[in-house]
């Protein structure tokens, strides 16, 4: 059984047992010692997200589990109730709803993706329903509204970071190819703009739909126009590793940027050695951050597998950040205490020492490092593919 299909069955199991908690008839009386705290948990665990979704569920699972080991939250154990959002507006809206009307739900941990974050943030908003999301990342997200957060780093920081990387590795025309989704446009639109304003011509653009599974016909189109770089924006790990496999299949021997989910270790595997040498802007947990370090190991040792480490000290780090809140306030009904708490509170964890929220729920204090991809024999589950080459701003002193 390889591990994806691992992760999948352990989401699964997840949903199962969450919709049985979720339906206990005989839950104690609400506000008393033997009552959970239950907070919504809407990721993709099926869908074009569902890889990081289920790493996202496993992450916080794995977490509300250490807590309700140590003694739960002031005594109440913490309860997730998950919904799968599958990583699109329509998909993100019904799940809401389910976990809100039916469940009622005023604290949801979501969502995967950004396309289903934008759809169910006015919804959320209106509603005065918190949304806290570790992996949402499209710059449109920071003006959602005032119950919208996210560990996740901005796509505006990705964007500027690759175009800064692009310049001083010397490309001076740039080809793309893009998901027709949120995410994987935010992170094309944010990186072309920083290029060009460096300088650089984006010469050729294609996008794709999230059903297209042979992308040779666009990206010989692509190669037409003879670009120094190509660009993958992807949504799923699945079209990543398929674009880098048939552009090399195809003769193109020129540099590939790419984002996370192009580091993914599905779409690692899928391009195999045609991945070597491939630049990517991502979030990269800090190898001397030693909780961080516990925390990737606790998690391979549940799950026997490591995919997407910043993602899983993401999630991981968003449930021990929603305990504290709830210790605070007391009550998971209370939105607007849980709000508050955010907007004030300092943390330390797995992503890194002393970060915060500003005042659109961004996350303040994490930044963004560029690795390269390593040749498969040099991959391990300690390097997780690729090595880190630094900050993004160590490239940003080569941009005008």
């Amino acid at each position: 059984m390889n591990k994806l299909t691992l992760s999948i069955l352990a989401a699964i199991t997840l949903l199962s047992i969450s919709f049985a908690l979720a339906c206990d008839p005989d839950d104690p009386t609400p506000g008393s010692a033997d009552t959970p705290f239950r907070i919504g948990v809407m990721e993709s665990v099926t869908g074009p997200g569902e890889t990081y979704g289920t790493v996202a569920v496993q992450a916080k699972q794995m977490a509300a589990d250490e807590i309700n080991a140590a003694g739960g939250i002031e005594g109440r154990r913490l309860e997730l109730v998950v919904e799968d959002s599958k990583c699109n507006a329509q998909d993100a809206i019904t799940a809401y709803r389910k976990l809100t009307d039916v469940d009622g739900m005023k604290i949801i941990l979501g969502t995967s993706c950004s396309g289903a974050m934008l759809g169910v943030a006015p919804v959320a908003e209106e509603d005065r329903t918190i949304l806290f999301s570790g992996s949402a990342s499209n710059s449109d997200i920071a003006n959602a509204g005032d119950y919208i957060f996210r560990t996740q780093i901005n796509d505006i920081e990705v964007g500027i970071g690759t175009g800064n990387v692009l310049w001083g590795d010397g490309i001076r025309t740039l080809a793309t190819i893009t998901e027709e989704t949120d995410y994987a446009e935010g992170v094309r639109r944010n990186t072309a703009a920083q290029f060009e304003k460096n300088g650089g011509e984006v010469v050729a653009a294609e996008r794709y739909g999230s059903d297209i599974t042979d992308f040779r016909t666009q990206l010989t189109k692509l190669f037409a126009a003879n670009p120094d770089a190509l660009h993958v924006s992807p949504q799923s790990e699945f079209s990543a590793g398929t674009i880098v496999k048939q552009a090399r299949e195809l003769g193109y021997q020129g540099p590939i940027y790419g984002e996370t989910v192009s580091m993914g270790a599905t779409s690692l595997e899928l391009a195999g050695d045609a991945a070597t040498g491939m630049r990517a802007i991502t979030a990269a947990l800090d190898p001397d951050n030693e909780k961080a370090q516990e925390v990737l190991a606790k998690f391979r040792e549940r799950y026997n597998y490591i995919a997407l480490p910043w993602f899983i000290g993401s999630h991981y780090d968003d449930i021990f950040i929603t305990a504290e809140c709830l210790k605070k306030t007391g009550d998971d009904q209370d939105a607007d205490g849980f709000r508050d708490c955010l907007y004030e509170i300092t943390w330390s964890g797995a992503l890194g020492d002393d970060y915060s929220f500003d005042d659109q729920g961004e996350v303040v204090g994490l930044a963004r490092s560029v690795v390269e991809v390593l040749p498969p024999s040099e991959r391990t589950d300690d390097n997780y593919g690729y090595k880190v080459l630094g900050l993004t701003s160590d490239w940003a002193a080569a941009s005008p």
